[in-house]
């Protein structure tokens, strides 16, 4: 058992390892064919031939393109990302102060798509054909239809500047804004650490409505994924079976239906989850929430490549290590995986 498990182990690791040295190079890779000159945006566009050839060697592109990645590959591993031109900071040290703001908004996103658009699914399943079920998938296809930037907009123009039951754009409330030290990242969690209810309610204030939208898109993917896995196992002769012999109808649907889907809902979930944290760009710039999106919308507007690719790998590093958590609920919902 103990062999086994050091074989699983290694295998994970090895799959992790390869998948991010191939992100790596794919980073690198864009990093040296966008036409932008990293070197231009360091030292500006009045800087003279002899300052431009200083900086082009400090940075380590006069060297060739395997050294330049090998030496990319160990900066990264040591968290060394680059100076962002647009903040004059530390691209790791902005990373780290603005992915836990996408992190808190994607996570309650992922939360509502899932405990809403899961049970909406498997309704409009077992209804399949009536009213419930055509309100569920003209629900779901709004979802897909309708853009992220025009719902938030209509969301801020009827909730906050109409009804006004939302908090406007921003995280928090300005005077609020500092009074809860950054434990975490994420605002709501350091409030009830340091025992705030005022910043949590605002904060949370301030949460809800994006998180209601991205949970929206999250939710119609879902709901419509269920659905389907649903219609799949409702006409297996299993559950055929078990309803000729009288067993309650909500025992067939979350026991024997319900059951062997889980396994793909995973994966519907994660993936679901990873696009709520890597696409949130259009919520966050309407919202002016300051998290991962917009952080790299800034940099590409301002050509700042150590920025963009530094979200960008934290982005694809995200997708990876959510694959791989859901392998691993693979193993532990379906025996059959382990073996």
């Amino acid at each position: 058992m103990a062999v086994r498990w050091v074989k699983d182990i290694s295998a994970f690791a090895l799959i992790v390892a390869l998948t991010f040295l191939g992100l790596l190079a794919i980073t690198f890779f864009i990093g040296r064919v966008v036409p932008i000159d990293p070197v231009l945006a360091v030292v500006g566009d009045r800087a003279t031939q002899a300052q431009y050839e200083a900086a082009r060697i400090a940075m380590g592109l006069d060297r060739s393109l395997p050294v330049q990645f090998v030496d990319y590959v160990l900066n990264v591993l040591q968290g060394e990302l680059g100076r962002s031109v647009s903040t004059n900071r530390l691209v790791t040290t902005d990373l780290l102060r603005v992915f836990p703001a996408t992190l808190e908004m994607a996570t309650l996103g992922i939360l509502i798509g899932v405990l809403l658009g899961v049970p909406m699914g498997v309704l409009a399943a077992v209804h399949q054909g009536r009213a419930v079920d055509q309100l569920i998938r003209l629900f779901a296809l709004l979802g897909y239809a309708v853009p992220a930037f025009w719902l938030g907009l209509v969301g801020l123009a009827v909730f906050y500047a109409g009804l006004g039951w939302a908090a406007g754009p921003g995280r928090i409330d300005v005077f609020l804004d500092g009074l809860v030290d950054p434990v975490t990242g994420l605002l709501l969690v350091d409030s009830l650490l340091a025992g705030d209810t005022e910043v949590f309610a605002s904060a949370l204030h301030h949460l809800a409505l994006p998180a209601l939208i991205l949970g929206f898109f999250s939710l119609a993917y879902i709901a419509r994924m269920t659905r389907s896995f649903m219609l799949d196992q409702l006409a297996q002769e299993y559950v055929i079976t078990a309803r000729v012999k009288g067993v309650a109808e909500w025992r067939v649907i979350w026991q024997h239906a319900f059951r062997p889907i889980r396994v793909p809902l995973i994966t519907v979930i994660g993936l679901s989850y990873a696009g709520l944290l890597e696409g949130s760009v259009m919520i966050e710039t309407v919202f002016s929430w300051p998290g991962i999106g917009n952080y790299l919308t800034v940099a590409l507007l301002n050509a700042d490549m150590n920025a963009v690719l530094g979200a960008t790998l934290v982005i694809g590093a995200v997708f990876i290590l959510i694959n791989r958590v859901s392998d691993l609920l693979y193993r532990v919902l379906d025996p059959r995986s382990r073996t």
